[in-house]
């Protein structure tokens, strides 16, 4: 059995005979005169026509039977039979085809005709090599197991997996629709810094690098928040972006540490206003690209069809954990009560109350809820952006869409009072200071911006990879991103 350097080597003297020859392996153009798929569909009027089509692709197999040899080419849209005749293809060319290896890129001009067993192929008259493959398709690729090799040589994944590159066909579409869901509504698209001066906009440990132009240290986004509510300020009323964002967090199969976000923020709007515009995004949006609301995950199935229950952020806690967050306003309190039920939760650094009760939320509460579910009244302490409620000053005007325990949509009623945004961000740099890494930090130029005035403004976040995985019933964030970080070898 030949070694893989032994057949890089066959490949590379196959190279240099067909540059010897004259022919350029790598040419510049190709010329297509249908898709795969195309040929396909309209293959029975070829045949009768007898009229040439030319295809392009990647050669997938190639077998010899005497004077016949049968192979499969495929495009980025179907696969089909191609099959070399040595009396009608030319004694010479039909010898040179011994260059020819599985792999190549060809381009294939011929006629339609099926086979004694009745399958679909073209006959080719004329062979043009378009790119010369010098490593080998590996045999043993579908069904591949191995996370961390698929996302390594992504390329042959989506090559021997036909369901993975449908899950990215998916993610356009669903990104499109989106897009044309709010473009409809009057919002408009903008883009907004991935290096800030400041992180900002949630709760989270930044990247930090350093721009060496101008001698100072910046931070990666971690979400666009702060500089779309800027637009806000100078007079767009409907704005949104599908940012990178960066989050310098753990590993888990759903967290990425950089990740696509889709935020929106509208003028003159609660957020009771954008919980039903999620329900008809959600059921509109998922309806267009997958023709139905039900959704498969796992070994249940989930229906997004509306309306969604509302469910109290404090009373599921209770539930589920017999503690009232309301009755313990220091995180001292909170801490002893939590030891006190013996509940033992993963995060172990330092924090302050909102932090516990986000946890405490996160690991006890939130794998339970699997149907699509508003989760509302979050304590003041995990939503340092977000407006008080007016009879409830310990409370914010906030909704969370959770399915399957994972947090989808996360949206607010704007806080745009610049006296008690300057407390909150007060507090926030207290907090870091004192060792909560994620928390945020005091923004100055922000402050500025809204002490010019912000009208009543709702903005709404999601993460479209998490969204993504949930829809493509995929078990890890990661599956639902082409190309995730993977640790050198």
């Amino acid at each position: 059995m030949e070694s893989l350097d032994q057949i890089i080597a066959v490949r590379k003297d196959k190279l240099k005979r067909l540059r010897d020859r004259g022919v350029n392996p790598y040419p510049s153009t190709a010329s297509r005169m249908f898709l795969v798929s195309d040929f396909i569909e309209r293959f029975a009027a070829l045949k009768r026509s007898r009229k040439s089509a030319v295809l392009v692709g990647r050669l997938m197999a190639k077998r010899e039977f005497g004077g016949l040899t049968f192979g499969v080419i495929r495009d980025g849209y179907g696969a089909v039979q191609i099959l070399f005749k040595k009396d009608s293809f030319g004694v010479k060319a039909y010898a040179d085809l011994d260059l020819l290896d599985i792999g190549d890129i060809i381009q294939v001009a011929g006629s339609a005709m099926l086979t004694k067993k009745g399958e679909k192929t073209l006959l080719v008259k004329k062979l043009t090599l378009l790119a010369k493959s010098l490593r080998p398709l590996p045999e043993k690729w579908h069904g591949l197991t191995d996370q961390e090799t698929r996302f390594r040589q992504r390329y042959l994944d989506l090559l021997f997996n036909p369901e993975i590159k449908e899950r990215f066909v998916i993610r356009h579409k669903l990104v499109q629709s989106i897009r044309e869901f709010l473009l409809e509504r009057g919002f408009i698209e903008v883009d907004t810094p991935a290096l800030q001066p400041l992180p900002g906009g949630a709760l989270a440990k930044p990247f930090k690098t350093r721009y060496e132009a101008l001698d100072t240290d910046v931070y990666l986004s971690i979400a666009p928040e702060l500089y779309l509510k800027r637009l806000i300020i100078g007079g767009f009323e409907k704005v949104f972006e599908f940012a990178r964002v960066f989050r310098n967090e753990g590993v888990s199969t759903q967290h990425l540490q950089d990740f696509t976000m889709l935020e929106f923020y509208q003028a003159y709007a609660d957020y009771r206003e954008l919980m039903k515009m999620t329900e008809n995004m959600f059921r509109e949006v998922i309806r267009k690209v997958l023709g139905t609301t039900k959704v498969k995950f796992g070994n249940k199935t989930i229906d997004f069809k509306t309306p969604w229950p509302v469910k109290n952020f404090r009373e599921l806690i209770l539930k589920e954990t017999g503690i009232d967050i309301d009755k313990y306003p220091a995180a001292e309190e909170l801490h002893r009560a939590i030891k006190a039920k013996k509940i033992s939760l993963t995060y172990q650094g330092k924090a302050g109350r909102g932090k516990l009760i986000d946890e405490l939320y996160k690991e006890k509460v939130r794998p339970k809820l699997i149907n699509p579910m508003f989760l509302i009244d979050h304590p003041l302490d995990l939503s340092p952006l977000a407006k008080r409620k007016e009879k409830s000053l310990d409370k914010v005007q906030r909704f969370q869409l959770v399915v399957m325990g994972m947090e989808i949509v996360n949206a607010f009623s704007e806080l745009n009072d610049p006296l008690d945004q300057r407390k909150r961000f007060a507090e926030q740099a207290r907090l870091k200071k004192a060792g909560d890494k994620e928390a945020h930090s005091m923004d100055e130029d922000f402050v500025k911006a809204l002490e010019y005035g912000m009208p009543p403004t709702a903005g709404w976040g999601m993460g479209i990879d998490r969204l993504v995985a949930l829809l493509t019933n995929a078990d890890s964030i990661r599956e639902a991103v082409l190309f995730p970080f993977v640790k050198d070898k």
